[in-house]
C-alpha cells in the first residue's frame, strides 16, 4: 500500500496515467497533453490508438514518461490476431506501454480458454513494453471480475486494469475485488473512470490498493493533495 506520507506532489506523480481519448482530439491537443504529463511527472500518457504514437514518442522523448498506446479500444472486441498485429505495430512506433481492451462478451459466455490464449498473444506480442488489460468492471458480475483478474494474472501481464474510461467506472467494492484477487500475484491493479467528485475518489482507490490510477483529470487530483491534507484524508508529508 502507497505511504502517502513520503510523496511529495512530484513523487505522486509516478501513481497516475494520465489520458486524453476524446474522438475528436487533435494533435495540437495529444501534444500539449504529453507536456501536461511531463509537468505532473506522470507515469505514462496514454491515447486513444497507435495513430498517434508517433507524436507521442516525440514529444515525450527524452523524458521517463511512458508512451501509452491503447489496443482494441474501447470495445475489445476484435480478434486476437488484429489485436496483436495492433500491438506489435504501436512498439514499434514506439509505444513503451498498452492498454488493451478485453472482450466482455466473451468472458460472460465463459470462453475462458478463448480469453487466456488472447492475453497471452497479447503478452508475446507486446514484447519488451509493459502491459495492461482493461476488464471493464462495469458489465461484471463480482464472480466474473474476479476471473477475469484471474486470467490477466494467469497470462503474466503487468497489470489489470478496471477500466477504459468510456463507460461506468468501478465501485470501491469492485477495486476491492481486483486487488484481493490479485494480491498474491505479480499483477497489480490500475483503476481508470473515476468518478466525480474525482479527487476524493482517486485518492481513495489508491488507499484500498489500486496503485495507478488513470484519468484526464490528473492535473485537478493531484493539485489536490494539500486540501486532501488539510482534511486528514491524506497524512501529512514526513521528510526522512
Amino acid at each position: 500500500m502507497i505511504d502517502f506520507s513520503k510523496l511529495t506532489k512530484k513523487d505522486l506523480g509516478k501513481y497516475f496515467d494520465y489520458s486524453v481519448l476524446p474522438k475528436d482530439t487533435t494533435e495540437e491537443e495529444i501534444r500539449q497533453g504529453c507536456r501536461t504529463a511531463i509537468e505532473y511527472n506522470c507515469q505514462a500518457f496514454c491515447f486513444s490508438s497507435s495513430y498517434w504514437t508517433p507524436v507521442v514518442a516525440e514529444e515525450l522523448k527524452g523524458t521517463d514518461v511512458l508512451v501509452g498506446a491503447a489496443i482494441g479500444f474501447p470495445f475489445g472486441q476484435q480478434s486476437s490476431a488484429v489485436k496483436a498485429f495492433e500491438t506489435e505495430e504501436a512498439v514499434r512506433m514506439g509505444a513503451t506501454v498498452l492498454d488493451n481492451c478485453m472482450n466482455v462478451g466473451a468472458l460472460k459466455d465463459k470462453k475462458y480458454d478463448e480469453i487466456l490464449q488472447e492475453f497471452k498473444e497479447y503478452k508475446e506480442a507486446a514484447g519488451p513494453a509493459i502491459t495492461k488489460m482493461i476488464i471493464e468492471t462495469a458489465f461484471l458480475t463480482d464472480e466474473e471480475i474476479a476471473t477475469a483478474c484471474k486470467l490477466v494474472a494467469e497470462a503474466g501481464i503487468d497489470w489489470a486494469k478496471s477500466s477504459s474510461g468510456q463507460y461506468q467506472g468501478p465501485t470501491l467494492e469492485q477495486v476491492l475485488i481486483m486487488v484481493d484477487t490479485l494480491k498474491d500475484t505479480d499483477t497489480k491493479v490500475k483503476v481508470s473512470g473515476v468518478k466525480f467528485p474525482r479527487p476524493q475518489n482517486a485518492y481513495t482507490f489508491l488507499m484500498a490498493g489500486a496503485e495507478l490510477i488513470g484519468s484526464r483529470a490528473v492535473p485537478e487530483i493531484i493539485d489536490s493533495l494539500d486540501t486532501m491534507r488539510k482534511i486528514g484524508m491524506i497524512p501529512e508529508y514526513k521528510a526522512d
